[in-house]
């Protein structure tokens, strides 16, 4: 799904460490697309370096697929990714062809729809919605709601420094930074 602000140039983002660390992902010229700079991926896979190994991940509005890639060059054993743009969807396919990417699923559809199926518990979660779209209180509830976070499982929320709303509260706060305008938090499932 695309994301705004806008960023309709177009490119390349780099995988910044593990087995495809330098791997380029080719990034298409959309509208309102933004990816996670590379600087604030390092950070956030800096904090999960104890408990990325083997991890099951879900990177939800996917768009890029730059965070569940990068989980994957670090050890995670899977990553489903849910996007519903069909242009951004037929991208990450390429890219995770072309990287030769082993435990990588690429769903097309909304994430509400996808959160509305049957659940698979995650030990790591990427919450990165379209900024206008106001999504992170009512994306978390069905998270957690409906049976796909395991006990202990991690939730990466990004968002504008100044957006409000409210997560579970058997969330814990992990870590936080933020980068310019954007807040980005890594959240702990209590069990």
């Amino acid at each position: 799904m695309p994301k705004s602000p806008a960023n309709a140039s177009g490119g390349t983002l780099r995988i910044v460490a593990g087995r495809l660390r330098g791997s380029r992902l080719a990034v298409p010229a959309i509208d309102g697309l933004r990816p996670t700079p590379d600087r604030v991926r390092e950070t956030l896979f800096n904090w999960l370096a104890p408990f990325i190994d083997g991890a099951r991940c879900l990177d939800l509005y996917a768009g890029t697929g730059a965070l569940g890639i990068e989980a994957l060059s670090r050890g995670a054993a899977n990553c489903t990714f849910v996007e519903r743009d069909r242009l951004l969807c037929t991208q990450l396919r390429g890219n995770l062809e072309r990287l030769k990417v082993a435990g990588a699923r690429v769903v097309e559809a909304d994430a509400a729809a996808f959160l509305a199926g049957p659940a698979e518990p995650f030990d790591l979660v990427f919450l990165d919605p379209p900024f206008g779209a106001n999504l992170w209180a009512a994306t978390a509830q069905k998270l957690e709601q409906g049976g796909w976070l395991r006990a202990g499982a991690f939730v990466y929320v990004e968002a504008p420094v100044e957006a409000g709303f409210a997560l579970p509260p058997g969330w814990a706060p992990h870590r936080e930074s933020r980068a310019g305008a954007v807040r980005y938090a890594l959240y702990r499932r209590l069990a």
